[in-house]
């Protein structure tokens, strides 16, 4: 099961950067742990895309997203952080969110400004509350911790594109105000911004590194130096998984055999099959 708010309360109070690479179902997760990552980011976007094969515009259901999560908490022991977009309707529906990723096995949830339905941070078209309502959630969701949901709760804004840097600054410091664990700033336009949102919004912050969006792309010493406590890389699993399986299919297409790197023994011990044979084995009568 995946590791506790407590494990990941204790990641924060590190003062370090923790890279983090994003999953989107049990087995990205699986190889996430399995290369040392010291915890991972359930990206909406990605599950949206691997699940449902549609994109991340508020498609996909409260219901579905914590299915894959479950799934994915139960398959790794690191803690994971749940993408729940805008809480999936007023306060008490983001209370209610709260409560049941915290009972999937998440380790904490984002909860977002954007107006519902939501899409992803780095495309056009993106629309976020008012700040009432903003706050409104936020504060919902930090109820649902103090009234008994084991996880932490991230808060993000939008607002950078629609209503300017300013208006997103004080987002996150308002959402800092009502005691959320972790501030997520969306989309700086450039390492300025950056810069001064870690050093006038209190507390650890994340930053997502999406190739080709927003946000400049900076390397994980700039970003720790800069104040970061986590860097996410949302869609970099994604995207090079897309680009191997393009070219094994254009490998088939073209009536070649594609050179697989990855031996057949390791796919299996990935996948389990040393383990499960090791347990079953146990039961084997003499």
């Amino acid at each position: 099961m995946a590791g506790s708010s407590n494990d990941l309360r204790d990641l924060l109070e590190e003062e370090r950067l923790h890279v983090m690479p994003c999953c989107f179902d049990a087995l990205s997760a699986r190889l996430i742990e399995r290369a040392g990552f010291s915890l991972t980011f359930m990206s909406g976007f990605a599950v949206s895309a691997t699940r449902l094969g549609l994109p991340d515009t508020g498609l996909i259901s409260y219901g579905e997203m914590v299915d894959q999560g479950r799934n994915i908490c139960e398959a790794v022991s690191i803690p994971v952080i749940g993408d729940a977009d805008t809480g999936y309707g007023n306060p008490v529906n983001t209370k209610r969110t709260v409560h049941g990723y915290a009972s999937a096995g998440f380790s904490c949830v984002t909860i977002e400004d954007q107006l519902a339905p939501k899409r992803c941070g780095h495309t056009l078209g993106k629309e976020v509350v008012s700040r009432s309502e903003a706050l409104a959630r936020v504060r919902a969701a930090v109820d649902a911790r103090e009234e008994g949901a084991k996880t932490l709760i991230m808060a993000r804004t939008d607002a950078r594109k629609e209503l300017g840097f300013d208006e997103a600054l004080w987002r996150c410091q308002a959402f800092a105000d009502l005691g959320v664990d972790l501030t997520f700033f969306e989309a700086p336009h450039t390492e300025a911004e950056m810069e001064k949102v870690c050093r006038e919004v209190p507390g650890p912050k994340m930053v997502n590194m999406v190739e080709q969006g927003s946000t400049p792309v900076l390397e994980p010493s700039q970003l720790e130096s800069l104040g970061y406590r986590i860097a996410a890389y949302p869609l970099t699993l994604l995207s090079r998984a897309i680009q191997a399986m393009n070219e094994a299919l254009s490998e088939l297409a073209e009536g070649r055999s594609p050179a697989v790197k990855l031996d057949f023994a390791d796919l299996r011990e990935i996948v389990g099959f040393d383990g499960y044979d090791a347990e079953q084995a146990r039961y084997r009568s003499d």
